[in-house]
């Protein structure tokens, strides 16, 4: 294969899977006019249109499909065993993508970056926070990072954290006219601050369990985020009642600064893993990354 269309057809791939020229042409560090037209060079020698384009959207053809699912494996079959030769190296290089939520990235995989990457030079760590459940395959991810309970069961899974809690708080000026919940159920009596997570389709029902019965609670109220940081924020100042993972609000509880309700029915659940397909090798430097995670569970 000419070197010429091999690069037409990277450029191809990317624009297929980004579904966006400009995403493409930044992720492979050209211009969008540039690659728009290598790609419009590339179907005028196949005489097919691969690719169907609006001022909207870019989206493959049925042909443009076709020769996604046929070359997409092949070339990534060839990165892989790219970035299994760095195995001969002395020291371990290489980029390692990783999908994660908000939480896990701040508490457990920021912390082992911080101190790996001065001891590893030659790694690149490219880490994106999403609340979705991510085909990391598709996306060519190398991992993931999600609670235990939601990693496939055709993956590895690595623990690399210990179990959890939820804590329910509020701020003593929330509930200085307010009746503190008793029950779950009493949560749709307050102001409560929402989270909105593309997995669930919408709003997050608050999970909680007690002596094995389950109750989820539909809460309502002024405030709806899709980040953890501004939920704490506005749980401090008084607007209203807050579901946060126990660690992130320890300090305030136990200065005061919140009051925490509803414990009994907030029971320990798997914590965070650390999961990869089963079928791929892993490079030095995924290994490295591994090891370093694994050690703070």
């Amino acid at each position: 294969m000419a070197r010429a269309n091999a690069n037409d057809l990277l450029a191809f791939l990317a624009v297929a899977r980004e579904r966006s020229f400009t995403r493409a042409a930044a992720q492979l560090g050209v211009s969008q006019s540039a690659l728009s037209h290598t790609v419009r060079g590339l179907e005028e020698r196949l005489g097919l249109r691969l690719l169907t384009r609006t001022t909207r959207s870019v989206a493959p053809t049925e042909a443009g499909e076709r020769l996604l699912r046929t070359i997409g494996p092949r070339f990534d079959e060839i990165d892989a065993e790219l970035s299994a030769l760095t195995a001969l190296r002395a020291t371990p290089a290489g980029t390692v993508r990783i999908t994660s939520g908000e939480h896990a990235a701040q508490t457990i995989l920021w912390p082992a970056l911080a101190k790996l990457l001065p001891r590893y030079p030659d790694i690149k760590v490219e880490l994106v926070v999403d609340y979705g459940l991510t085909d990391i395959v598709t996306e060519r991810y190398d991992a993931g990072v999600r609670l235990g309970e939601q990693v496939a069961k055709d993956m590895i899974a690595v623990r690399i954290g210990p179990e959890m809690r939820m804590a329910v708080v509020g701020a003593p000026a929330y509930f200085a006219a307010r009746d503190k919940p008793k029950q779950p159920q009493d949560l749709t009596e307050h102001n409560c601050i929402n989270l909105r997570l593309p997995t669930y389709g919408g709003i997050y029902a608050w999970e909680f369990e007690k002596r094995g019965r389950v109750v989820k609670v539909r809460v309502d109220g002024q405030l709806v985020f899709n980040t953890g940081l501004l939920r704490t924020n506005a749980v401090l100042a008084g607007l209203g009642l807050a579901y946060i993972p126990e660690d992130l609000v320890r300090r305030e509880i136990a200065d005061g600064r919140l009051i925490r309700v509803l414990a009994d029915w907030c029971a320990p659940f798997a914590g965070y893993h650390l999961y990869y397909p089963s079928r791929r090798q892993p490079t030095p430097a995924f290994a490295v990354l591994v090891e370093a995670l694994r050690s703070r569970k």
